[in-house]
């Protein structure tokens, strides 16, 4: 992993001691989710996408939480996230970072793969790792990001963002036939199914546990154990989830509060900015 002294990640911090972020939406790209951020104080909650998260941290340093293990990164370092991964973040020094994402689903980086590479993809894309130290690679994305910010011409900004995520791709990546099967125990897994089909609703530990005949320390501990995060967080994040689809399709933050099982719109605002850095209102607008 790359490795970034405080001093060298305090260095590179611009003196702008404000937190900002920018969220859009690129119609180029299937309407894909993009994001520049500086972040001081800022911290992420655990939680996952539908998508792809892929980043770079163009200053400061970050301390993220992927798979169950923690790890520093700096200049230098990308964010190569699966769909469904689990993981946090928060600054790593008191200067914070700065760093630029985008949030390509499957279907718009499988599209990108075969169009750019010339080959069809038989089975789902894929990063064995998600936090790799590759600075060629990571200015790169940030100078082909910077470009669809700008508003770069269509061949410019295609061009180069499709090219540095099939590099990203034929360096660290592969294709999955299956899904990975993280081997979580039939009643944790039970637990997990019934949170899945019920993420909007009153769930007692209690009752989850019944469900996984497991004990309800138990059932915490295992269920942390096999998914990097626990089931009210894991509940949580499923609703952050479905309101990012309605906010998406236009719904109204206090409508999508109701629908999603937060009791109202300052608590979805709370846990939303929480896993995303932005607000619903910011979110929606994008």
């Amino acid at each position: 992993m790359h490795n970034i002294s405080q001093r060298q990640a305090t260095e590179a911090m611009p003196t702008d001691k404000s937190e900002h972020a920018r969220f859009w939406r690129d119609a180029r790209f299937r309407d894909m989710e993009c994001m520049r951020a500086t972040f001081i104080t800022h911290e992420f909650a655990p939680h996952s996408h539908d998508t792809f998260s892929i980043g770079a941290i163009e200053a400061g340093c970050q301390m993220a939480m992927i798979r169950g293990e923690r790890e520093m990164t700096g200049p230098g370092a990308l964010y190569l996230i699966n769909p469904g991964e689990t993981h946090d973040g928060q600054p790593g020094v008191e200067e914070g970072y700065r760093y630029r994402m985008i949030y390509p689903d499957m279907q718009v980086f499988t599209d990108i793969l075969e169009d750019v590479g010339g080959k069809a993809v038989h089975g789902s894309p894929s990063f064995s790792r998600q936090l790799i130290s590759d600075p060629e690679l990571a200015g790169r994305f940030c100078r082909a990001h910077r470009a669809i910010e700008e508003g770069a011409s269509a061949l410019e900004g295609e061009e180069s963002l499709y090219s540095v995520l099939l590099a990203m791709f034929s360096r660290h990546g592969a294709e999955i036939v299956a899904p990975p099967d993280h081997a979580a125990p039939v009643g944790v897994r039970r637990a997990r199914d019934y949170i899945d089909a019920h993420f909007d609703e009153e769930i007692s530990l209690e009752f989850l546990a019944r469900i996984a005949a497991l004990s309800r320390a138990h059932l915490i501990r295992a269920f942390r154990k096999h998914y990097f995060i626990t089931p009210h967080a894991y509940q949580t994040d499923l609703r952050i989830r479905e309101a990012r689809r309605l906010l998406r399709r236009g719904a109204a933050p206090s409508e999508t509060a109701m629908a999603c099982g937060f009791a109202d719109q300052a608590h979805l605002t709370r846990h939303f900015k929480a896993r995303t850095g932005v607000t619903p209102a910011v979110f929606r607008a994008g």
